[in-house]
């Protein structure tokens, strides 16, 4: 093999060859001093090194090179490489350190807190998550905005017949509200499967709404983009936007829902911030 020295380190280069040559050859190297011309240039010295192909003797050699370059040959054989010893630190602090097991999630209940305002299934109570896991909306605000829609339509006692598409849809008490209130059919969209099999199909189910219902288990935003294809080439009569307040950016949201298929010229769209 061949090891050059940088000539910031050293005026000269140096070359270091190893050959087998017999029993005749001691245990040491040998030197050999040479002069090699180089593009017109002052002389390189090189350095050849010869020594048996024993692995004691190269050691042996190794050691003589350090002792003459002012090195301790046993500090410097004998310590491993700085990256070769971090990761043995490293592995064996790893082998002290215990993982803590994970904790399991408590398991997820319902209670039935929320009451359908009016219509057909006036009064009866629907099932939601305990906890902060979905927010419906406020009884005293649902009731307002039904009232409101209503009057709009031109029918102070019940919704106009038509399509609702409830976003973010949760427990589903806005669209069981809206059934239940006239609309003729009611599009569900909630991303996360538990909510959607133990509270929001249960729910209609309980209502007896669920043969005029059909649930998207999907993002929102995936649903948006595939309006055509989910549900269908018309336009819906109402449109209910009720997202998790921090993790939404409305003004991109209404805008996205506005230039979409599902919005048509005599939409309404409720929407709470």
């Amino acid at each position: 093999m061949a090891v050059s020295s940088s000539p910031i380190l050293s005026p000269f280069g140096v070359n270091i060859i190893s050959a087998d040559l017999g029993s005749s050859s001691t245990g040491l190297p040998r030197f050999n001093f040479c002069s090699i011309q180089r593009n017109n240039r002052r002389p390189s010295h090189v350095i050849v090194l010869s020594s048996k192909s024993s692995k004691e003797s190269w050691s042996e050699a190794k050691r003589v090179l350090m002792e003459q370059y002012g090195f301790n040959p046993d500090e410097a054989l004998s310590e491993p490489p700085p990256k070769s010893k971090r990761k043995k630190e490293l592995k064996e602090a790893g082998k002290d350190k215990q993982i803590a097991p994970k904790e399991p999630k408590p398991p997820r209940t319902t209670h039935k807190l929320l009451t359908v305002l009016g219509g057909k299934a006036r009064r009866m109570k629907l099932l939601s998550p305990k906890g902060m896991d979905v927010r419906p909306m406020m009884e005293v605000v649902k009731g307002a905005a039904f009232d409101i829609l209503q009057a709009a339509g031109g029918c102070p006692a019940s919704l106009r017949p038509g399509r609702w598409l409830d976003l973010y849809s949760g427990t589903g008490s806005v669209g069981i509200e809206a059934i239940s209130r006239g609309c003729s059919e009611v599009h569900f969209v909630e991303m996360d499967p538990w909510v959607v099999s133990d509270v929001l199909r249960p729910n209609l189910e309980w209502t007896g709404f669920l043969d005029v219902s059909v649930i998207h288990t999907v993002r929102v935003e995936k649903f948006i983009e595939r309006a055509k294809q989910l549900a269908g080439k018309e336009p819906f009569d109402y449109i209910s936007v009720t997202p998790p307040y921090m993790e939404v950016d409305y003004a991109v949201l209404m805008d996205q829902i506005s230039n979409s298929a599902l919005v048509g010229e005599d939409t309404f769209i409720l929407s709470t911030h």
